[in-house]
């Protein structure tokens, strides 16, 4: 075969025999390496477009999943063309992208438009259609409740699958950024720092005016014109700041943000930090760590969302009863007793928020309750019977007290006060089967954090360092729907196959 590509003379055709079908491959081996074909060969591509993407792409999945979908049904709007006017763009087509874009981490409209001009599975999902980013753009927040649907109704084909044979799932949150910068980002405890530091920069720039009025002819006119110019913009800055303060004022959690009005400050596991975001909470499927329920919510605590997310898996996954493991940051009664209730049996560990141990003193946990008697044991052997009730919160709370405190040998190891004092629940026998469970099989709490966390890490890893690319809560909402599909998707292909799962999607 000669440099440029030509066949030799002698050669009888590429299905001649071994060596010219050797010789007719694009890429030859020479002296300087492998080498491409010459750019002005002519060459035959082939006759389908069908032939460009093999059976097991994970476009072909896209493509029949989307394809099963009533699309209607659903909420998706102009799935039917109307009888006047220029046809639209089918959103089966629109959706097929925007699958296609987060399994492949490219949430960008713009970016998916020029996808769909360049990468041949998108242009074999399309059909070669290329929409502009608007058309791309404007699907996705015009349809923000029927993307979420879309996520939602890929749980169905995974529970008929028995993905979710085991009826256990592990909950947990975590802070996704929005498109908002913690300086664009007020509190009352930020405003007040805000002000302290406007206050000391505008003293200092009035001392120095002060000293070179002193020094008079010795200070330049620019120095001076420049503190003047610097004390304006002050004054302009505490106006603004004087605004964004009476709105935050108004507001029901005393906080605002400018970029993004429904994104929060939010504190993070680390110490004395935090996040401008969302809080993004997922049940997941302890087996094959699929998102079978998920939800955002812009609350940066997960003390009440237990009860919730416990009950949208307990539905998506189409079971009467379902063990749930989360963690102590979920710890509430009110959510406890909730969802034990329903028929969910939770595990978690309970947190210390007295001080009691931390000082050397008995915790409540050192006193020993007696259900016939309705009373407590503390540790030196004293009996606190019931003394009276009170309510607390919404809660209705039973006091024990005992007499012989005050000439206990070991009351300094107990209490502060003259007499020890111990709050039961009415509801404390759901508390103390939680712990008991806790302490049958503390092993659950490795199973949680092995279930959950790994989902968080991989589709922040996609995301990118920004998170969220979208505004509000609805739309940010229908973005991390988007986000669970893809893991959802790519986790079934990494279990099942991607045949597998075309298959499956076919029946």
């Amino acid at each position: 075969m000669t440099r440029n590509g030509t066949a030799p003379a002698n050669c009888l055709g590429a299905r001649g025999h071994r060596d010219c079908e050797q010789a007719w491959r694009p890429n030859y081996i020479s002296a300087v390496g492998v080498e491409g074909i010459d750019r002005s060969q002519s060459s035959l591509f082939p006759a389908h477009l069908e032939d460009y993407v093999a059976e097991d792409n994970p476009v072909r999945a896209v493509d029949a999943f989307v394809e099963g979908l009533d699309l209607g049904k659903l909420g998706f709007g102009r799935v039917e063309p109307l009888e006047k006017g220029r046809p639209c763009y089918h959103p089966a087509t629109l959706l097929k992208i925007y699958i296609f874009g987060y399994l492949n981490r490219i949430p960008s409209s713009r970016r998916l438009e020029r996808e769909c001009q360049r990468n041949i599975e998108l242009i074999w999902l399309t059909g070669q259609l290329a929409p502009d980013f608007k058309t791309i753009a404007d699907f996705r927040k015009d349809n923000v409740e029927a993307i979420r649907e879309v996520c939602r109704s890929f749980v169905a084909p995974c529970r008929e699958l028995d993905l979710l044979s085991v009826a256990s799932v592990a909950i947990d949150g975590s802070k996704f950024k929005a498109v908002n910068a913690r300086d664009k980002n007020f509190t009352e405890a930020k405003m007040r720092r805000r002000f302290e530091r406007i206050e000391e920069s505008v003293a200092r720039y009035l001392s120095q005016l002060e000293t070179a009025d002193l020094r008079g002819d010795a200070v330049p006119e620019a120095k001076v014109a420049r503190l003047k110019d610097k004390l304006a913009k002050l004054k302009q800055e505490v106006a603004r700041l004087t605004a964004i303060k009476e709105e935050m004022m108004q507001s029901e959690d005393k906080q605002v943000s400018l970029t993004d009005p429904d994104a929060r400050s939010m504190a993070t596991s680390g110490k004395d930090t935090g996040i401008v975001g969302y809080n993004v909470q997922t049940a997941v499927d302890t087996k094959h760590h699929l998102i079978v329920a998920h939800e955002v919510t812009n609350i940066g605590t997960d003390r009440h969302q237990l009860s919730n997310m416990a009950e949208q898996a307990r539905t998506e996954m189409g079971v009467e009863t379902l063990d749930a493991v989360a963690d102590r940051g979920y710890y509430a009664s009110e959510e406890i007793r909730a969802c034990e209730e329903a028929g969910i049996t939770v595990t978690l560990p309970k947190p210390m928020t007295s001080n009691s141990k931390t000082e050397g003193r008995f915790g409540k946990q050192d006193f020993r309750y007696v259900a016939q008697k309705d009373i407590y044991v503390c540790p030196a052997g004293q009996t606190l019977s019931y003394s009276f009730t009170t309510e607390d919160r919404g809660l209705v709370l039973r006091r024990y007290r005992t007499n012989a405190c005050q000439r206990c040998a070991i009351r300094h190891r107990c209490t502060t006060a003259k007499e020890r004092l111990i709050t039961r629940w009415e509801h404390e026998h759901v508390l103390e089967a939680v712990q008991e469970r806790l302490d049958r099989h503390p092993e659950k709490m490795t199973v949680r954090r092995s279930t959950a966390e790994h989902p968080f890490g991989t589709i922040k890893c996609w995301m990118g360092a920004t998170h969220f690319l979208m505004k509000r809560l609805p739309k940010v909402k229908t973005e991390m729907a988007l986000n669970v599909l893809a893991y959802n998707m790519k986790r079934v292909m990494a279990i099942l196959g991607v045949v597998g799962l075309r298959e499956a999607l076919a029946t």
